[in-house]
């Protein structure tokens, strides 16, 4: 079967997963209008905040959003990569 990645994979899923380690150590602030967010390198959100006051269950929400996101973005990869087979 042909290796389109050229036969080493597993050296590319631990370099994927060194990657991912690294971006969770990583943040990003920005502050706009009152509200505060503090997103990881791997897209979780770590806080929101309102006009100072601290909103988990808006963090949250987004956190579930962008997880949905990710896991639909996998499975089309997934069907796309199928499909050409």
């Amino acid at each position: 079967m042909f290796n389109p990645l050229g036969g080493d994979f597993q050296k590319l899923q631990q370099q994927a997963q060194a990657m991912q380690q690294a971006l969770q150590k990583e943040e990003v602030t920005v502050e706009r209008n009152g509200v505060r967010v503090v997103m990881r390198g791997d897209q979780q959100i770590s806080e929101v905040s309102v006009d100072g006051i601290i909103e988990n269950r808006i963090a949250e929400a987004i956190g579930e959003a962008v997880k949905k996101t990710q896991e639909l973005a996998a499975k089309k990869l997934i069907e796309i990569s199928q499909n050409q087979q």
